[in-house]
This record gives structure tokens, C-alpha cells and sequence, in this order.
């Protein structure tokens, strides 16, 4: 994970976590971080010091004291984030309530209703990555559902 420190076109100063410099730019790019104070998405990395570790924290510094800029805490995930999530948690649910699920029989039983072998209807499963491309190329259409980490837990 890394922290840095970002700056709306508004000049308002905030920091944000991200796995690495790739999450941050595609995250950016996307629209997906925003300014807490205006909510522009309009952010770019400002200067920063590097932090370094040290053996034992100083007795006086607590995770609940707000940095000298006197900045607010920021959530780690924004308002378009948390709506996103929760639009792909419905057509999630969407697709369980709204399907069979056939498990890792996916693949074949979708080429069994391609082929007219079996009735169409709607059904979801696994397959490996192999397996899906060979389903695309043979003309199946498959959707991938994504999964979001929170829900794995």
C-alpha cells in the first residue's frame, strides 16, 4: 500500500491509500477519486516527504491526532466508489436470484444450449479463464460477475 498526498484543481490538500502507483492512476483516470471537501475528481499527487520507519513510534503520536496541516481524516473509498460497489452487489444478486447455478459444469452445459442439445435458460457457474476463452470463440456469450473483495470475507 502507498499514501499520497493529493490536491483538487480547488487547491484543497488531502491524502488517500492505494495499492500501488498503477491502482492510483487507472483509479484517477476512471473518476474514482475525488476531493472531500468539493468532491472534484479533477486530483493530482502533490509534494510529499517520505515516511520512514522507525523502531518504536514516539510515546505522544496516536493514529486519532489529525496531521499538522490540520486536514481531515479521508475516507479510502469515495462516494462514486461506494455507489459503484453497490451497483454491481445488485446485479450480483440480480443474476443469483434470476439464474441456475450449475457450478463448474458451466462450460458444457452452455455448449449444450448452444448446440440446441438442452433447454436455454439462464445459469451461471466457474470456469477457468481457458475455458471462457474457448466458450467466446465458439461463439457462446458468457458475463463475468464480479466478485468484490468484501464479499469473499
Amino acid at each position: 500500500m502507498i499514501r499520497y498526498s493529493l490536491v483538487c484543481e480547488a487547491e484543497h490538500s488531502f491524502e488517500s491509500w492505494f495499492r500501488d502507483s498503477e491502482a492510483f492512476s487507472a483509479q484517477v483516470e476512471a473518476g474514482l477519486v475525488s476531493c472531500p471537501a468539493c468532491g472534484s475528481a479533477k486530483v493530482s499527487k502533490s509534494i510529499m516527504a517520505p515516511a520512514l520507519a522507525r523502531g518504536n513510534p514516539a510515546p505522544e503520536a496516536s493514529a486519532a491526532q489529525t496531521p499538522a496541516t490540520g486536514a481531515a481524516p479521508v475516507a479510502l473509498m469515495s462516494d462514486k466508489e461506494r455507489e459503484l460497489r453497490a451497483m454491481m452487489r445488485a446485479v450480483r444478486h440480480y443474476v443469483e436470484s434470476h439464474s441456475d447455478d450449475v457450478g463448474s459444469r458451466f462450460p458444457n452445459e452452455a455448449r449444450a444450449m448452444h448446440a440446441g442439445e438442452i433447454e436455454k435458460r439462464a445459469i451461471r457457474g466457474e470456469a477457468p479463464l481457458h475455458e471462457i476463452a474457448a466458450l467466446i470463440d465458439e461463439g457462446i456469450e458468457v458475463l463475468p460477475v464480479p466478485i468484490l473483495p468484501e464479499d469473499r470475507n
